[in-house]
Parts: C-alpha cells; structure tokens; sequence
C-alpha cells in the first residue's frame, strides 16, 4: 500500500504552486525535452498533441497543477486519475516507464527554477511524483488484468485486418476490423475507443486513439476515422490502408461509456465525429430494448459531412422510445428541412434545455472542444447535476474541468 504524504511534503509542494503558476508551461516544456531524447519513451507519446496547438503540454501544466493544488484533498483528482490511467493503459505505458518521467520532471523543475528548487523542494516533488505514480501503476495493473482475463482480451499489440472500408460521408470512413488470428474479440463498453500503432514510411511510430464506433458484438471492431487536414494518421488510413492492411491495435479502454443499467431518460449528444461512441451507444440501447426515452443529437456541417445519418434512423425505426434530431449548420442550396436535416443552424442552449429532459436525464456528449466545452456549460447552468453530465473529447487530457 502506498504511504501516505508526509505533512511537510504536502506543504512544501502547495508553496510551489505560485512558482508553478509562473512558470509551469517551462517545466513542462523542458521536462518532454529530456524525455523524448529517449527514442523508446518519445515513441509512447501520441506527437500529434505535442504540435504547433502545444495541447499535450499545457495539459499536463494544468493536471501538475491541479495536483499541486489539491495535494491534501486528491479524492478530487479522482476522475482525472482514472482518465489518466485509461489512457496510459492504451499508450501501453508501463511500470518501468515512471522512473524516466519522474527523473525528467525532477530534473526540469530544477533547470527551470535555478536556485529557487532547492533540495527540500526537489525531495518534496519526488515523494510527491512517486506517491501519484504508485496509484496510477496499481490502477493500471488491474485494468491490464482485466484486460488480459476478458473473453477475447489481451495485453500489448495485436494484429487486426482490415475486413471492409465504408465511405460514411465526405470527410468520415469506417473501418471494421477483424483479429488476424481470428480469434473472438472482448467486449468493450460503448463508448470506449481503441489506440493504434501506425507504422508510417518516414515517421516513428504514431499513436492515436479511436473510438468504437459499434456495440459489442464478440467478433470485430468499427472505427469510423475523418480526414483531418494535415492529419497523418487519418490521411494514411484514408490513403494508403486498404481491406487486408494489417494494423497494431491494443484493448479497448476509456472511462467514457454507457452505464449498464438505464434508469433515466438518455441524451445522445454529438458534434461531427463525435457521433462515433454515440452510435455505439445507440446500437447497444436499441440492441437492449431500454424501457427509457432516448434523445439522439447530432450538429454537423451539411449533408456531404453528415456521416451515418441513414444507419441512425433505421435503428430509431426499431423502438418508439429513440427520437433522432440532426442539426445541419449550413445547408446546402438543395436540402430539404425534414428530408436531409431537422433543424439549420446550431444546437442552441436554449433548444437543448427546452426540448430534453434538463431535470431527468444522463447526457453523453462528444464532440469538438469548443462543441464540449459550450455543451458542458449550458448544461451546468441549467441545473444539471455534474453526475449526469458525462463527455468524452479527442485530445490529451481534462481542459474541461474548469467549465
């Protein structure tokens, strides 16, 4: 079991946090720098978050942060713990991987405050460091258990070919996978995704994380991937992957997924490609025959990016309890309002709040940050208990705790 922080440790580490304030972004900074001189640790990073949007660092500013912050009170810290370990379960992070970042940290914040880190400061961090450290290791140990003891689980990297390749929309395909060894697959929850290892002509090693966009079915997996510009992962599947390309793919994770039992009204509630997990979940309700209403919310662009859009409606066909609602923010010259969409323009907060069960129901949303970010807020203003307001956002950490 891990010891308990010492009360001068918690001290010491809350007097940084001014320090951490100023200049948090630096450490950061300087501590991947001495990370990623390492091949086999940058390897395990996903490098798109560490671009010109520098997303992977200032998230990682902000949970140092947080943890400084909250370092006597980390039941707070709760959710992003699990958040956090998920992902390093994907990464395929191990226990031998912690020594290389806590060394690195140490050796960042003293590069970066000089004199100002003095040994007690740096002693201090590095009980701090490894008390975390310890937590995440056990939790991803049982994760990586369950993993391995599941019904068509494993651990590591395992070879998936591509079966078929579906144009969704103009900027969307989707790919079912199959085992190579042909083996049944674990079932994941909807909502979760899985993180691939690309090997790209030219590249070292890219990670990326997608969700599942199908319920569980014992035998494959759907991923339905869009285009990014400039997007290196996704321009290679859409590219050059065909039926046949084998892909490196590890268990299913992500503390974002539909509950096992529902007993309130569900809200489905996405923003182009955040459709994904939203249709796995659509697929598991219907699938389940749920006695609850369920609110299917999608906002897109138009009809040529509106992906899936037939798929959804035949399963709302199945239950008088699903009611389908999409958003086109910018028609084409040619839509038809009741045909191709149902509403032009943006899902407003007052449209949401209006026209869902504000009181009653669990949302799950996924979308874009900004998409999220006005999602979460709305809601939260609106009176929506924070329990029942669950996201997930395709980037590296929890930006929207401040919401």
């Amino acid at each position: 079991m891990t010891q308990p922080l010492s009360e001068q440790t918690i001290a010491l580490v809350k007097a940084t946090v001014p320090a951490l304030e100023a200049h948090g972004l630096d450490i950061v900074h300087e501590m991947y720098s001495r990370m990623f001189k390492n091949p086999d640790i940058r390897d395990l990073f996903n490098q798109s978050h560490h671009g010109v949007s520098d997303a992977q660092p200032r998230a990682l500013t902000g949970a140092i942060m947080a943890y400084a912050s909250n370092i006597e009170n980390l039941s707070a810290l709760a959710p992003a713990v699990e958040r956090i370990a998920q992902k390093h379960v994907g990464l395929q992070i191990l226990p031998e991987h912690y020594p290389h970042v806590g060394e690195a940290l140490l050796g960042a914040i003293k590069a970066v405050l000089g004199d100002a880190a003095t040994d007690e400061i740096l002693e201090a961090w590095g009980e701090a460091y490894w008390f975390l450290a310890n937590i995440l290791i056990a939790r991803e140990d049982r994760i990586y258990t369950e993993q391995r003891d599941s019904g068509g689980g494993w651990n590591g990297w395992r070879d998936f070919r591509i079966e078929e390749i579906i144009e969704e929309s103009s900027v969307i395909k989707s790919f079912i996978l199959r085992p190579a060894d042909g083996g049944p697959v674990m079932e994941h929850k909807p909502g979760q995704y899985l993180t691939f290892w690309f090997e790209i002509d030219g590249h070292p090693p890219v990670k990326r994380n997608y969700s599942i966009s199908s319920a569980p079915n014992g035998a494959t997996y759907r991923i339905s991937v869009k285009r990014e510009p400039m997007g290196l992962a996704s321009g290679w599947l859409h590219d050059k992957a065909g039926t046949g390309t084998v892909l490196k793919v590890a268990a299913p994770a992500g503390e974002f997924f539909l509950a096992d039992n529902a007993e309130r009204p569900i809200v489905l509630l996405s923003g182009g490609v955040g459709l994904t997990p939203m249709v796995a979940m659509l697929e598991a309700l219907v699938a389940r025959e749920v006695d609850v209403p369920v609110h299917y919310l999608h906002g897109t662009h138009d009809r040529a990016t509106h992906a899936m859009r037939d798929h959804v409606r035949q399963l709302a066909s199945k239950s008088s309890l699903v009611r389908v609602t999409d958003f086109h923010q910018t028609p084409q010259a040619d839509e038809v309002a009741g045909r191709d969409y149902d509403h032009a323009g943006i899902i407003t907060d007052e449209w949401l709040i209006a026209n869902t069960p504000a009181t009653d129901a669990d949302y799950y949303i996924c979308g874009p940050r900004p998409f999220l970010r006005h999602a979460v807020s709305a809601l939260s203003l609106a009176g929506v208990r924070s329990d029942r307001i669950h996201y997930e956002f395709f980037g590296p950490a929890d930006e929207l705790l401040a919401a």
